[in-house]
C-alpha cells in the first residue's frame, strides 16, 4: 500500500510540476510582444531596428519580437487579425480603420513627415506635375497602403478623377527598382534607400519630396504624421504597463536619433540595410532624419492633415465623423521620464 501510495503522491507531483512549466512557458509567451514593421529596413522606420540594437527594449524588461512585412496594409491585417500586437506603419492607418469601425491609436509619433518621395522613370521626361500622371501606372507598396493614400490624394489634389490613374502594388527597394527599369509603373512612392538608388544610377528624379516637415507642408498643406506604433486600443487599455515600457524604449530612441550624426546611427544598423553603398545611405539618413519627433509626441496639427488627406479621395472616409482624439495617445509618451 505504501509503495503505491508513494507511486500516486510521485505522478501527483510530477503533473504538478508539468502544469506549472506549462504555466510558466504560457506567460513566458504572453508576455512576449510581436510587432510587425512595414519594411523595417526603410529609413523611415529606422526607430524599430534601432531601438532593438541599442538594446533599448531589453533595458525596459521587454521581450519584442520585430516581423518584417514589405507593405504596411499587410502588417494592419495582421493586427487586426491578432497575430501580432503593435506595427510600425503609417498613422493614417489609424483614422481610415475608423472608418471602418476599428479602433487603433498611434502610441508614440515616430514622426511629423511622411519621408516618401514621388519618383518618375527617366524614360518619361513628359511627367512634370502630377496633373500629368493620367493614364499612367504609378508604383506603391501595396493597395490600400499609405504611399497608395498619398498617391490617390495627389492626383485628386492635381483635378484627376478616380480612374484617370491607376496604381500598381510594387512594394520598395529591388522589386520597385525593378518595376522602373521594365516600364511596369512610369513614376512611383518609395523611400529611402530606394531614392538614392535610383538617383545614383539615373533611372529616375525625384517629382514631389516629402522627406521634410517643410516640403511636406508644400504637398499637402499641413504635417503629416506618419511613422508611429500603432495598436488597438483595446489592447493599449488592457496592458498599460506594457504600452509604457514601449513608450521608454522608443521615445529613448528618438532622442538617440535627435542626437547622434547619421554616420553614428548607421553604425547600429544591419550592414544589408546599406545596400552596398555605406556613404549613400549615411548622406540620405543625414538629410531626412529631421522628420523624426525628438519626443514621440503626436504634432498638433497633423491629425487634421491626415482626415483632409483621407476625405479627399477615400469612399471610407469621405463623409464620416471621425473622432480623432481616438487615433492617437500622449499618455506614455508624455509619461516617459
Amino acid at each position: 500500500m505504501r509503495s503505491s501510495h508513494s507511486h500516486f503522491h510521485t505522478i501527483a507531483f510530477s503533473a504538478l510540476l508539468a502544469a506549472a512549466s506549462f504555466t510558466a512557458s504560457a506567460a513566458s509567451a504572453a508576455d512576449k510582444i510581436t510587432i510587425m514593421v512595414g519594411g523595417y529596413e526603410k529609413q523611415i522606420y529606422l526607430p524599430a531596428k534601432l531601438a532593438e540594437s541599442l538594446g533599448y527594449f531589453k533595458d525596459e524588461g521587454l521581450d519584442v519580437e520585430l516581423l518584417n512585412e514589405a507593405a504596411g496594409v499587410d502588417a494592419e491585417n495582421q493586427l487586426l487579425a491578432g497575430a501580432v500586437q503593435g506595427v510600425v506603419g503609417f498613422y493614417d492607418h489609424c483614422v481610415d480603420l475608423q472608418a471602418k469601425g476599428k479602433f487603433v491609436e498611434s502610441v508614440v509619433q515616430f514622426s511629423q513627415a511622411p519621408g516618401e518621395v514621388e519618383m518618375v522613370s527617366s524614360k518619361h521626361p513628359e511627367i512634370k506635375s502630377p496633373a500629368d500622371f493620367k493614364g499612367k501606372n504609378l508604383g506603391v507598396t501595396g493597395l490600400g497602403s499609405s504611399t497608395n493614400f498619398l498617391t490617390l490624394f495627389m492626383a485628386s489634389k492635381a483635378g484627376l478623377q478616380p480612374g484617370d490613374v491607376v496604381t500598381i502594388p510594387v512594394g520598395a527597394g529591388g522589386t520597385f527598382i525593378a518595376a522602373m527599369q521594365q516600364d511596369q509603373i512610369q513614376a512611383g512612392m518609395t523611400t529611402e534607400p530606394t531614392i538614392s538608388r535610383l538617383i545614383k544610377t539615373g533611372e529616375a528624379s525625384v517629382l514631389v519630396d516629402m522627406r521634410t516637415v517643410e516640403a511636406t507642408r508644400k504637398a499637402l498643406g499641413g504635417t503629416y504624421p506618419a511613422a508611429s506604433l500603432y495598436m488597438e486600443t483595446s489592447w493599449v487599455d488592457a496592458h498599460k504597463e506594457e504600452a509604457q515600457k514601449l513608450a521608454n524604449a522608443f521615445v529613448k530612441t528618438l532622442k538617440y536619433i535627435n542626437t547622434h550624426s547619421g554616420a553614428e546611427i548607421a553604425d547600429k544598423m544591419p550592414k544589408d540595410f546599406y545596400v552596398g553603398d555605406k556613404d549613400g545611405y549615411i548622406k540620405a539618413l543625414e538629410e531626412g532624419k529631421g522628420m523624426f519627433t525628438p519626443d514621440g509626441v503626436m504634432p498638433e496639427d497633423g491629425p487634421k492633415t491626415v482626415l483632409a488627406v483621407l476625405s479627399e479621395f477615400s469612399k471610407n472616409v469621405k463623409g464620416k465623423q471621425i473622432d480623432l482624439s481616438k487615433t492617437y495617445t500622449t499618455e506614455f509618451v508624455k509619461n516617459v521620464k
